[in-house]
């Protein structure tokens, strides 16, 4: 019983841990929503957004009168300590709940109200000095402060995934630069098409990547709209006129991001829109990457019965049963990053959907879902280009043996001899076995120094006059 303080609400009373910074309401939230095992301490973005909102919102309640000088200096500075990554460890809720986000918001209440009751030397749960809603809730609901922290969350968190990406674009270019010289048959739907280098491939992979930077920075620009002082539904009641401004500009001021208000607030309170639009540009990402990813496991398949074109580094032992056998692990795991990102994006669609008049109750979900897609792609970025990407080599003679050896080399000499032509002259080396530049010479087409020239894989990289 010691251990122990009781804490009271709507629905009565109930045990705290007399230590806890957290209070009745997240106890609650403890006790009812034991769902992903995916708690707020595991996003500490999310935990310091919070601080951010709560911080801006007592700086504009100090600054209109509603907040005496001491307890706001309290509030911001414990603020400041979460920001700081102290105090994570209190914010033990499970990220998937119901309530449409009263309890996160009622746990950054209750952990900031009893570290200020600390501060003033108080007892934890002597809310009569400092309430987690009187006083840290002023001026606000859940409906504003929550969502306004699951934007400023995923404004930081995009600016991690960006670089992680960055470096990882950096890589495949770097390949593209050391492959530049190895040359390889293109294929289309698996088929032999025309020569091209090792080097064109993976600046491609680099090229395609390097388009998803300015997709994900667009649309996070859309998370600095923020419904603060919006209040319930969006009318702002209980809020003092220009708090939805004011709080905006100080919430820019403490997280160095250009955050504007909403400029309809009942709008803004429900819409989910822009979790929709930057969930679909992650969705986006990883098809792309796992496009690279099922390439780079084509590419490396053999190594005597495959393309066997790259090595990718060894990480494993690949069975259990075939000595010697190496799976492509890495590119594996980032592939199923992939599809877990895919279905997110599903989530968040659904959950957008689900939103009714004025106010969407699925943020819980939506947000778990944007933020675990962002911290897999991050950790997936970084495992591809650290255990993967860097460690490539290529199989320079069994690149260009593939390539003297193929048929769809005849495509270059459609300029010169006619498809027809091309197409009897492919025929028959498929039936025959002989090559494409053998049988040119043999029905005496073109002079061997002729053919020379067109046939050099160096001449077929780039277009050219004929």
């Amino acid at each position: 019983m010691e251990n122990f303080r009781n804490e009271s609400d709507l629905l009565g009373t109930l045990q705290v841990p007399k230590n806890a910074y957290y209070g009745v309401q997240t106890q609650r939230a403890i006790e009812n929503f034991k769902i992903s095992g995916q708690y707020l301490s595991s996003y500490p973005h999310f935990i310091k957004a919070l601080a951010m909102v709560k911080k801006a919102a007592a700086k504009t309640n100090y600054e209109l009168g509603l907040l005496e000088e001491n307890l706001y200096r309290n509030i911001a500075e414990t603020c400041d300590e979460i920001m700081e990554g102290q105090l994570h460890d209190q914010f033990p809720i499970d990220m998937i709940q119901g309530g449409a986000g009263t309890s996160v918001n009622m746990n950054a209440n209750e952990v900031i109200a009893n570290r200020v009751l600390e501060k003033l030397g108080k007892e934890k749960g002597d809310y009569q000095f400092c309430s987690p809603n009187d006083h840290i809730n002023l001026s606000q609901s859940t409906n504003d402060a929550y969502p306004t922290a699951i934007k400023m969350a995923l404004i930081q968190m995009n600016d991690l995934l960006v670089e992680k990406l960055q470096k990882t674009i950096a890589a495949f270019r770097a390949k593209g630069q050391e492959f530049s010289k190895v040359i390889k048959m293109g294929r289309t739907q698996l088929q032999d098409a025309v020569p091209m280098t090792l080097g064109q491939e993976f600046e491609a992979f680099a090229a395609t990547l390097e388009e998803d930077i300015s997709k994900l920075n667009s649309n996070a620009n859309l998370f600095v709209e923020i419904n603060m002082g919006a209040t319930a539904i969006g009318t702002g009641i209980n809020a003092p006129v220009g708090y939805a401004l004011l709080c905006a500009k100080n919430l820019s001021q403490i997280s160095g991001y250009q955050i504007v208000s909403a400029p309809n607030l009942v709008e803004a309170t429900p819409d989910t829109g822009s979790y929709v639009i930057y969930s679909s540009a992650m969705k986006r990402l990883a098809v792309k990457l796992s496009k690279i990813c099922n390439d780079l496991r084509l590419l490396s398949s053999g190594p005597r019965a495959g393309f066997f074109e790259i090595n990718l580094p060894p990480m494993q032992p690949g069975s259990s049963i075939m000595p010697g056998k190496v799976n492509p692990v890495i590119p594996e795991v980032v592939n199923q990053v992939c599809y877990k990102v895919i279905g997110n994006d599903l989530t968040v669609t659904f959950a957008a959907e689900a939103g009714q008049l004025q106010l969407n109750v699925m943020e819980p979900v939506l947000s778990h879902a944007i933020m675990e897609s962002i911290n897999f792609l991050g950790n997936a970025l970084d495992t591809l280009r650290e255990k993967c990407i860097t460690g490539i080599t290529a199989n320079k003679e069994i690149c260009l043996n593939m390539v003297k050896h193929s048929i769809g080399i005849v495509t270059a000499l459609n300029p010169y001899i006619g498809y027809k032509n091309s197409t009897e002259i492919a025929k028959e080396a498929l039936e025959t076995g002989n090559s494409v530049y053998n049988l040119v010479l043999e029905k005496g087409i073109l002079s061997q120094e002729k053919l020379d020239e067109i046939l050099d894989p160096e001449n077929m990289l780039k277009p050219h006059q004929f």
